[in-house]
């Protein structure tokens, strides 16, 4: 099930909201030397990011976004059928957070709600999961409410990944009904689960004192095993190899070539990854939006965070996207459709 085709739904609205906290990446004088810093900001193409408050979850972001987009779209909250919440950092372990957005944003009773927990390809799994509900007889509009606060689960004494991450929570409504043929890539590969991941609080490594005791570890970062480990190496190398022959794959599949696509939206990883897929790809640069300069890597919810702070003007008009994410899993998936007549408002803060 590689790859999937659906016909007659459609992306009707998307919108953005992230932290009000802004770090920059030139004060990280205290974790990367002064003379280095400059050449890093370059290379990764970040110059800041946005952190979420102790108090604001990924759920406080998306729940801001949706009623954003709610509000300007005028849909009747009764006619919301199904509510995904794409994360992997909910608000609690348990219960699932997907039926406390529902109440929050007075969904019906009859709205169905669950959770999705995946890497940086979850925007795209989410969506294609949406799609798939919206195809049903009885569907006639699904909420993707995928977002990430990472800051919270990333050690501020790393140098590989504290200059990376930030926070934002997105909302994006598919509806029954226009939109053409849509095709959608998924992969996985699960032996590179420990290339980027996060080792103890979960069920096969519980909490203990020995977990959360912040230590010195590779090339002298410093972290607990309740945050974020990523061997940048192996995901670039990882990334190289599949990014640009899913793209093509999924291109084949559709019957189109790179020519007819209007603008590529990678997940924003780092800016020389995504120049990387650019020349590889033998593709303009500007097809490639960017946001990660302004908000850095938010994870799943960048492809929609880029959607809605780049191409905000653009998609009032038919627009071809294709759409890539990839990582944690580790997992990839791509996306193609047409978009037009798109609601999308200003990026929210909160």
């Amino acid at each position: 099930m590689a790859h999937l085709t659906f016909d007659g739904v459609r992306v009707s609205g998307v919108s953005a909201c992230v932290p009000i906290g802004v770090q920059r990446n030139a004060d990280l004088t205290d974790l990367i030397p002064p003379s280095e810093i400059a050449r890093t900001i370059e290379n990764i193409g970040i110059v800041e990011r946005r952190i979420a408050a102790p108090d604001v979850s990924a759920s406080d972001l998306c729940e801001t976004a949706a009623s954003r987009l709610l509000e300007m779209t005028d849909v009747d909250r009764d006619s919301i059928d199904v509510l995904i919440f794409m994360s992997q950092l909910p608000d609690y372990p348990v219960p699932a957070t997907s039926p406390s957005l529902q109440h929050r944003l007075g969904l019906p009773e009859s709205c169905a709600c669950f959770d999705i927990s995946l890497g940086c390809s979850g925007y795209i799994y989410a969506l294609a999961t949406a799609f798939a509900y919206a195809s049903l007889p009885a569907v006639r509009r699904v909420l993707v409410l995928d977002g990430e606060t990472f800051s919270k689960v990333v050690s501020p004494k790393d140098k590989v990944n504290a200059p990376l991450y930030g926070d934002a929570g997105t909302a994006t409504l598919v509806e029954k009904g226009g939109g053409g043929r849509s095709w959608f890539g998924l992969h996985s590969n699960g032996s590179g689960l420990d290339k980027i991941r996060i080792r103890a609080g979960g069920a096969r490594l519980r909490a203990s004192i020995e977990t959360v005791q912040s230590r010195e570890r590779e090339e002298g970062n410093v972290r607990s095993e309740h945050e974020l480990y990523m061997d940048g190496m192996e995901v670039f190398n990882f990334t190289m190899k599949v990014v640009p022959q899913s793209v093509l794959a999924l291109l084949k599949y559709a019957g189109l070539q790179l020519a007819d696509v209007d603008y590529l939206v990678f997940h924003q990883a780092n800016k020389f990854m995504t120049d990387f897929f650019a020349k590889k790809l033998k593709c303009p640069k500007e097809k490639i939006p960017y946001s990660l300069g302004r908000f850095g890597n938010t994870s799943s919810a960048s492809i929609p965070l880029t959607i809605t702070t780049e191409l905000r003007d653009a998609l009032g008009e038919r627009k071809r996207l294709l759409m890539s994410g990839f990582g944690a899993g580790l997992s990839w998936g791509t996306a193609l459709m047409d978009v037009s007549d798109c609601s999308i408002p200003p990026l929210a803060e909160r």
